[in-house]
């Protein structure tokens, strides 16, 4: 039988071990590069994390998988037994630009299900964290569930990208949801865009494109404080593919899906 909480302990010894590591580079020059296009970025500290991280996993789980953001675990198709999901900086550009707003995430999955939530925001020293059907914390901090809130009381994560006009997406839904509600946040970070939802810093976090290891950790955090996910067709997410998010307050994500987002001509 897995003992889940023997991994958790040892997971969140690493993400620390990591955080230091981190940190202490923070001194020291950066190799920057990109990968799909100029503005993602890659450092040779992500590379060196994950690298960390995989080393850790390796030598004391050997029958678990590793999916990493940067490409050095396995070529992971399938969730199919213990599947962890790791971005070991999550807002590079912020690392780089900011030296902060950035956060290791990791995710632990069995079979497809979340089972071990980590983010850690290196530089506050908060680390968010969860096992499936036990609460979720910020540190020793236990996080309440959420509550419903009304779209104008709303504050929510919203890339400005995503309302402008483009001929890629239709961005009119995400204009007037940017229109209707308190405030609109921008972190450059998903992993804390998650964790401030969990925590009630933010009531919901809406964009386009995420891959697996933006989300996934952050996900296992949500279902531990009554929040909700999916894509913005109201689908569920499958953790192996990018995707459109929708995530929050159950009764925020359900009137932006159903009043803004439906029968607009986005198809992610």
């Amino acid at each position: 039988m897995t003992n889940w909480v023997e991994i958790d302990r040892l997971a969140k010894l690493w993400v620390k071990e990591a955080g230091s590591r981190i940190k202490a580079s923070m001194q020291e020059g950066l190799s920057i590069e990109t990968k799909s296009n100029p503005n993602d970025l890659v450092t040779n500290i992500d590379k060196e994390t994950e690298r960390f991280f995989i080393e850790k996993i390796q030598s004391t789980f050997s029958d678990h998988h590793i999916l990493g953001e940067e490409g050095q675990g396995e070529e992971v198709t399938s969730l199919d037994g213990i599947v962890w999901i790791i971005d070991p900086i999550d807002g590079t550009m912020n690392f780089v630009h900011q030296k902060r707003n950035f956060a290791i995430s990791i995710g632990i999955f069995e079979n497809g299900v979340g089972k071990i939530g980590l983010i850690y925001d290196v530089i506050h020293d908060e680390l968010y964290h969860a096992i499936k059907g036990e609460g979720a914390y910020m540190n020793d901090t236990l996080l309440p569930r959420l509550k419903d809130v009304e779209i104008e009381k709303a504050i929510v994560g919203i890339n400005p990208t995503w309302a402008i006009e483009s001929p890629y997406f239709d961005a009119k839904p995400f204009a007037r949801l940017v229109r209707d509600v308190r405030g609109t946040r921008t972190i450059g970070s998903a992993a804390l865009e998650l964790a401030y939802i969990a925590s009630g810093r933010s009531d919901a976090y809406v964009t386009l494109r995420l891959a697996p290891w933006d989300y996934a950790a952050g996900c296992v955090l949500l279902d531990e404080v009554g929040a909700v996910y999916s894509n913005i067709h109201g689908e569920r997410l499958t953790f192996l593919d990018k995707n459109s998010i929708v995530a929050g307050n159950r009764s925020i994500c359900e009137k932006i899906l159903h009043d803004y987002i439906k029968g607009s001509g986005n198809k992610k």
